[in-house]
């Protein structure tokens, strides 16, 4: 089995990877990486073949397929955030939407046919009535931000070149999912880091927080890689799947059960900076789908989840200290 994974320095990339190499001995792995991203995660891998290629670069990609000729590709590289889309639309559909046909054309060039893991995303769903909640896979796409427009673009794309050029994709809608090594731009890692510097002495007692209101549904990153490599042998060619732990939870909640875990007691200030222009009140799913196609189903607590979030953290302000 030839796998290629494209963005693998990304947080779930790295996991996937590791998941893969210490799982399936028989695997050939190769981790495309842009020439100027961190490998620091991935480099001590063992048995990972590190490869350079850019989404917006066509001869790069070719060249990667060239090299590994995967059977499988997970195709995880992609601007992966909300809050930045809104100061950068253009630069979102660059890389997700025509990065995306970049790849894809890349592969039918070299007239291979490998099975294609697609992460969309859940925020493609946009703005829907609580009513409707848990979402499945016939939601129409409502969304609210650049870049929900963007995931729901590589999501349709993705569908019509299953449909068209009979290319095995795979759709995958994951919601929110978090765990160690989650950068800090994303909510409960940015809860998780503030808390962290408080107990080391790095910041005054105070926690600056977006809209805590919002109910999201979390799973944790070893999870989803998880259900990204059950979709890859089991899930239907051109099938979309929602990838969620079916369980609401507001993003205050999130904040309390880390506080909970932590040694401070921080004065919470809300911060208008990170405020969206656009929100969704409410956004979870049913994974009903994925658990008859895969059996797949979550099975890390939250708690545990937001205890190795802010552990995550503590190791690493410790590695970083004078």
């Amino acid at each position: 089995m030839r796998i290629l994974i494209t963005g693998v320095t990304g947080f779930v990339g790295t996991w996937l990877a590791r998941s893969l190499l210490e799982e399936n001995g028989d695997a050939v792995v190769w981790g495309m990486a842009r020439w100027d991203s961190d490998r620091s995660a991935v480099g001590s891998l063992p048995g990972l073949r590190l490869v350079s290629g850019d989404l917006t670069d066509g001869p790069s990609l070719l060249r990667v397929l060239q090299e590994s000729r995967p059977d499988v590709v997970y195709h995880l590289a992609a601007a992966s955030t909300v809050a930045s889309s809104w100061s950068t639309p253009a630069r979102i559909l660059e890389v997700n939407v025509v990065g995306q046909a970049n790849l894809f054309e890349a592969i039918r060039a070299l007239e291979l046919s490998p099975v294609v893991v697609v992460p969309c995303s859940a925020e493609a769903y946009g703005r829907v009535d609580p009513s409707r909640c848990p979402l499945t896979e016939e939601e129409p796409f409502r969304p609210v931000s650049p870049y929900a427009v963007s995931k729901a673009a590589q999501d349709l794309m993705a569908y019509q070149l299953h449909a068209s050029r009979g290319l095995p994709v795979i759709r995958m809608r994951p919601f929110n999912h978090t765990g160690p090594g989650r950068p800090d731009r994303f909510v409960a890692s940015s809860f998780a880091r503030q808390l962290a510097e408080m107990e080391a002495g790095l910041r005054p007692p105070e926690l600056h927080v977006g809209n805590l209101d919002a109910i999201r549904d979390f799973t944790d990153v070893r999870d989803v890689v998880r259900a990204y490599r059950l979709a890859a042998e089991r899930c239907t060619p051109g099938g979309a799947y929602n990838v969620c732990s079916g369980r609401p939870v507001a993003v205050r909640e999130i904040l309390e059960i880390l506080v909970s875990l932590s040694t401070v007691e921080p004065h919470v200030m809300v911060d208008p900076e990170r405020m969206r222009p656009a929100d969704i009140p409410e956004l979870w799913g049913s994974a009903e789908r994925l658990h008859r196609a895969t059996g797949w189903a979550p099975s890390i607590p939250l708690e545990r989840t937001l205890g190795d979030l802010l552990e995550g953290w503590r190791r690493r302000l410790a590695r970083e200290a004078p």
